[in-house]
C-alpha cells in the first residue's frame, strides 16, 4: 500500500493513532490536515508506527511535530512499533526542531520601496476621493434641502447647537484666557529688554484676533466634538441603526450629517468671538500686573493700533474650519466598520485628520491674505 492513512482510535481506554502506508513527503498532503487537527483529552496519546512500509525526513518532522505540539499542551506522546533506524531518525528531527517561530524578514530594496509608496499614495487618492464623494452627497442634500424647507429639523439643530456650541464654552474662555495670559508674560519679558513694553498690546491684540483665537478654538472643538460626533454616528452604524433609518425611509445624511455640519458652522464663529475677548481679558490682566499697563491704557492702544481687519480675518476663518471639522468628523464615521474598536480607531483617525486640515486651511488664509495686503 502506496498512501499513508491516518487512523484514530480507542485501545483499551488508550488514545491510539496508527500509521500505515509510505509516510515520505510524495504522500504529505494526504494526512497533513489529519495530523494538524489531532487533539487529546486525555493525558497521554499512542502513535504506532509499527505498520508504515517507508518513513522519511518529511514524515518524521509531521510526527515530530505533531509531538512536540502536543507535549505543549500537557500530552505525553509514545511511539511504538517504530525501528532503530526510525527511532534514531525521528530523534534527529525532533532535536533540530526551532525552539520558537522565526519572524519573517522585512522586504528590502528600490523595488520594494517603490511599491510601498505607490501603495500608500493609492491609498491617500482612495480616501480624498472618498471623502469629496461624502462632501458631494452632504452639498446635494443641503441644496435639497433649501428647496424643500419642510425637511428641515430644527429641533435636530438646536440640540446639536447646545452639545457643540454653548457647552463648550467654558473650555473655550479658559483656554483663551491662559493663551493671553502666556503671551503677555512671554512678550513683556522680551519687550522689557528693549524698553518697548507698551507694544505688548499690539502683541496680544493681533496674535489672538487674526490667529491663535480662532485657531486653538477650532483645534478644541475638533478634540471635543468632532470626536463625537464621529462616535456617535459610529456606534449608531455598528448597531446597524443607519440601515434601520434608511429601511424607514430617513436619509441618515439629513438626519444625522447635516445638522452637526450647520451648528458647527454657526457655532465656531460664537465660539472664537468668546474666545477673543477671553484672550484680550486675560492679555490685559497679565500686562496689568507684571508692566503695569493700566486697563484704560491697554483698550487705549488696542483702539488706536488694532485693525477691524484683524478680528474679521478671524471671524472670515471660523465657518470653514467648522466646515472642514463637521464633514470629516462625519465622514469618518460612515467608515466604522462593525466593531467597537473600528469605532475607535476611526475616532482618533477623525481627531487627527480634522487638526491637520485645520492648520492647512489655515495656512491657505495667511498666504491669501498676505498676498492681498491684509
Amino acid at each position: 500500500m502506496a498512501q499513508p492513512t491516518f487512523t484514530f482510535e480507542d485501545r483499551d481506554g488508550q488514545p491510539t493513532v496508527r500509521l500505515t502506508g509510505r509516510l515520505v513527503t510524495q504522500y504529505l498532503n494526504l494526512v497533513e490536515d489529519a495530523f494538524s487537527g489531532t487533539t487529546v483529552n486525555g493525558p497521554s496519546l499512542r502513535l504506532d508506527l509499527s505498520a508504515l512500509d517507508a518513513l522519511d525526513t518529511g514524515g518524521a518532522w509531521l510526527i515530530a511535530h505533531l509531538q512536540a505540539r502536543l507535549e505543549g499542551d500537557g500530552v505525553t506522546v509514545d511511539l511504538t512499533g517504530a525501528d532503530a533506524d526510525r527511532t534514531a531518525l525521528l530523534r534527529t528531527v525532533r532535536e533540530a526542531l526551532p525552539s520558537e517561530k522565526g519572524v519573517e524578514d522585512i522586504p528590502r530594496g528600490l523595488l520594494v520601496w517603490i511599491s510601498v509608496v505607490g501603495a500608500k499614495t493609492a491609498g491617500v487618492g482612495a480616501l480624498m476621493a472618498s471623502l469629496l464623494s461624502f462632501t458631494g452627497e452632504m452639498l446635494a442634500s443641503l441644496f435639497g434641502n433649501i428647496l424643500r424647507p419642510r425637511r428641515w429639523r430644527p429641533a435636530a439643530l438646536v440640540s446639536q447647537m447646545q452639545d457643540a456650541g454653548f457647552n463648550a464654552i467654558p473650555i473655550v474662555v479658559l483656554m483663551s484666557f491662559l493663551i493671553g495670559v502666556v503671551l503677555s508674560f512671554q512678550g513683556a519679558s522680551q519687550l522689557r529688554q528693549f524698553g518697548a513694553e507698551v507694544f505688548v498690546v499690539d502683541l496680544i491684540a493681533i496674535s489672538i484676533l487674526r490667529e491663535l483665537g480662532i485657531l486653538l478654538t477650532a483645534i478644541i472643538v475638533a478634540g471635543r466634538s468632532g470626536s463625537a460626533f464621529t462616535a456617535s454616528i459610529g456606534s449608531m452604524k455598528v448597531r446597524e441603526e443607519l440601515d434601520a433609518m434608511r429601511t424607514l425611509g430617513l436619509d441618515p445624511m439629513e438626519v444625522l450629517v447635516l445638522p452637526r455640519v450647520i451648528a458647527l458652522i454657526i457655532m465656531l464663529p460664537i465660539l472664537g468671538f468668546i474666545a477673543n475677548i477671553s484672550g484680550l481679558i486675560g492679555g490685559a490682566l497679565m500686562s496689568w500686573i507684571e508692566l503695569g499697563v493700566s486697563p484704560g491704557m491697554f483698550v487705549t492702544r488696542l483702539q488706536e493700533n488694532t485693525d477691524v481687519w484683524h478680528l474679521a480675518i478671524g471671524m472670515i476663518k471660523a465657518p470653514f474650519f467648522a466646515a472642514v471639522i463637521g464633514v470629516v468628523s462625519c465622514w469618518q464615521a460612515m467608515q466604522v466598520r462593525g466593531s467597537a474598536d473600528s469605532v475607535g480607531h476611526q475616532t482618533t483617525i477623525s481627531v487627527v485628520q480634522s487638526i491637520f486640515l485645520v492648520i492647512v486651511v489655515d495656512a491657505m488664509f495667511s498666504i491669501f491674505f498676505a498676498e492681498i495686503g491684509l
